[in-house]
This record gives structure tokens, C-alpha cells and sequence, in this order.
């Protein structure tokens, strides 16, 4: 039969399909881009966490994820990290970020070590506002290699439309959402 003897070349293009490099994996992504500007005393105060990629350093966290930013008078900004773990402890990380650039720029550095480590660059990561909306209620964090993403919120619950067009918009930007875990923040 034709159908029969046509099979072993049949799987053959079948394995070289799925082992050959896509286009789009080839592709390059665009260089990520932050929002033009943020108004740094607007965005202090207290965000929940949506939704985030998985991490090392929120490996523990269950749940009930924040962060507090208060502007010190130095002009940096006090991070304070929350979440509960799986027994119900809290904890927290406090750490510094400092704006890189310009009085407006949403691109800033943060850094959970010592301050007397300060002095190595290896000990700042970049947070990065890629996407706020207008009235500082739903923001997007990440930095230039996509590895991290975080969606903050000024509440704990977000209405799905506006939770959708951010995914959108992240998806625009080459975000791969389906590593994105939503957190908990009810019991």
C-alpha cells in the first residue's frame, strides 16, 4: 500500500520538524523597554503581588506577597518585602533601590545584600516599571533578560479585564506567559 510504505519517511519529517530550530526561537527578541517615566513618590506605598515568574529567592513564598516602598530623604527608596510561608510565618527581605538616570526614570537599581557590600555591582539587580497605567493602580516589573517578572497591584485582587490587556501588553513584549504563577493573597 502506498499509505504504508510512505510511513517511515512520514515520521522521519515528523522528528526533523520537531528537532529543527523554529524562526521564532531564532529570532532575537526586541530590546525590552520601561515605561517614559515614573513619578517616583506616587509609586511608594504598599503593592501586592498578582503574579510573578518563579524565582530562588521566593521559593518559600505561599502567598499573601507584598512590597512597601518609602522614599528615604537620601532620595532612595526603603523596600519591604513580604510573604508568608507554607507554616504561616511571615517573612521578609528589606533592602535599597536608588533610580538609575534621570529624576523620572522607571528603571532603578535594588539590592537586598549588606550595605557595606554596596560597592559591588553584582549585588544590585535591576527592577525595572515596564507597564503602569495611568492612575499608578496596576504595574509591571521586570529587567532587561526577561528572567523576572512580577505584576504588582495597589489591591489584593485585580478585575480580569485589566489583568488581561497587561498580559496582553507582556506578551507584546516577548513575555512568555505561561511561566507567569498567580499569587495567593486570600485565604
Amino acid at each position: 500500500m502506498p499509505i504504508a510504505s510512505a510511513l517511515p519517511a512520514l515520521l522521519a519529517a515528523l522528528v526533523l520538524c520537531a528537532h529543527a530550530p523554529t524562526a521564532a526561537a531564532e529570532a532575537p527578541q526586541p530590546a525590552l523597554t520601561s515605561i517614559a517615566a515614573l513619578d517616583v513618590p506616587r509609586y511608594m506605598g504598599t503593592w501586592y503581588e498578582i503574579a510573578r515568574y518563579p524565582n530562588r529567592f521566593q521559593k518559600h513564598c505561599a502567598g499573601f506577597t507584598q512590597a512597601e516602598y518609602r522614599l528615604q530623604e537620601d532620595g532612595r527608596v526603603r523596600v519591604a518585602n513580604r510573604c508568608r510561608t507554607a507554616d504561616g510565618q511571615l517573612d521578609e527581605a528589606i533592602g535599597t533601590a536608588r533610580q538609575i538616570g534621570e529624576a523620572n526614570s522607571p528603571r532603578l537599581k535594588v539590592r537586598f545584600a549588606p550595605a557595606w557590600l554596596s560597592f559591588i555591582p553584582a549585588v544590585w539587580g535591576d527592577y525595572w516599571v515596564i507597564d503602569l497605567d495611568p492612575d499608578y493602580r496596576l504595574a509591571a516589573v521586570s529587567e532587561p533578560g526577561r528572567e523576572y517578572l512580577w505584576i504588582l497591584s495597589r489591591t489584593p485582587e485585580v478585575a480580569p479585564a485589566a489583568l488581561d490587556a497587561l498580559r496582553t501588553r507582556l506578551a507584546a513584549q516577548g513575555f512568555d506567559l505561561s511561566r507567569l504563577e498567580m499569587t495567593r493573597q486570600t485565604d
